[in-house]
Order: C-alpha cells, then structure tokens, then sequence
C-alpha cells in the first residue's frame, strides 16, 4: 500500500498528517507546527541562497519527500532531503513518485513532541538507525525539546552497526556550518524549542 500510495486512504487520515512505517509500525503524525515549519524554511533558505551566490552548487533542498527503506518494509517522509542536483532533475523527468536512501546526501528531522524519540539515536530501531544502516552520508538533527534545543550532524555511517560513528553538535542560537562538500551555514538565532 504504501509503493502504491493507497495507504493515506486506507487509513482516512486528515489532510496534511504525514503517515510513514517505522519499524515496520505505521506511525500517524500530525502536521508540522508554525515554528517546526520555520525552521524547515530556514534550513531550505540557506540552500537556495547558497545556489544564487554559486550557481554551480550542486545541492538542492526538498521539503517532505516519500522515502522508500524497502529493505526494511519501511518508509519515511523526512522534514528535509538535501540531494544532488542531477539526481534531483533525473527523479523529476522520471515523474518518480519516492525517493530512495542512495540518492540522498543529508536527511534532516526537525523533533516533535510525539516523535521525538523515532527521529533520535536508538539501539537498532528508529530513523537514526536506518539512516546509517543505508549508509546517508549525513543525518541532521534539529531537536526542538528544551532539554536540548541543539543541531547535531552526525556523519560517518555504519551499516553494520546501523549507527553514525561522528557527530557535530551546534546549540540554537549558533550558526550550524556544514562541511564539505556541503558548504552551508544556516543561521539557529530565531530557532524556538517546542513549549
């Protein structure tokens, strides 16, 4: 159901909650918020503005693309997908309807209260581990819960431990500066941590 795209309507879920399979569980999430939102538009500003100073930078920002883990039974919809430009205009001609793991560089998860802990560091389960398990060069973490109100990179994936072996932590209100081959700053000095 969820290749076909016949899952949303199976389960009549209201329009504009996101509907992934997580561990093979089918996880039912609200809409994003205001501020999970803006912190998403943020994140897509310092690409786009990044690609008008250079207009051979290679990385283009996608909001909310189907992701396929069919080697899991799973598939996600990350807040943000930072892919290669070709690889992007190949899957637009191709009128692909999902994308898969090998053609994202970084995967980024904004938190919310309710599925903070999917998007977080597990022991085998949860995002975090599938995306290091299919080897994404970079999974960013913005976690929202005022306990952490930070960004952290994690690189360096290892698929046969389905964990990241580095990682880079930024506090909001500090500029988060990516590496190569990425380039990028983006700004955290207006980023709120959820209530």
């Amino acid at each position: 159901m969820w290749l076909e795209g016949t899952l949303d309507d199976y389960l009549h879920v209201p329009d504009g909650s996101r509907v992934e399979i997580i561990d093979g569980e089918i996880v039912v999430s609200v809409a994003p918020g205001v501020p999970h939102a803006y912190i998403a538009e943020t994140i897509c500003k310092a690409v786009y503005r990044r690609e008008f100073e250079n207009p051979g930078y290679p990385w283009r920002a996608l909001q909310g693309p189907q992701l396929d883990f069919m080697a899991w039974e799973d598939g996600y919809i990350p807040d943000i997908m930072l892919l290669d430009h070709d690889l992007l205009k190949d899957a637009v001609e191709a009128r692909s309807a999902r994308l898969v793991p090998d053609q994202a560089e970084v995967i980024v998860e904004i938190t919310s209260q309710g599925n903070a802990r999917r998007d977080r560091p597990g022991k085998g389960t949860g995002k975090w581990c599938a995306y290091a398990r299919a080897e994404v060069p970079y999974y960013l973490l913005v976690d929202l819960d005022p306990k952490v109100a930070a960004t952290t990179l994690y690189s360096i994936p290892d698929a046969a431990s389905a964990a990241y072996l580095h990682e880079e932590v930024w506090p909001f209100g500090e500029a988060i500066a990516l590496p190569d081959p990425l380039n990028l700053r983006i700004p955290t000095d207006t980023w709120l941590p959820w209530d």
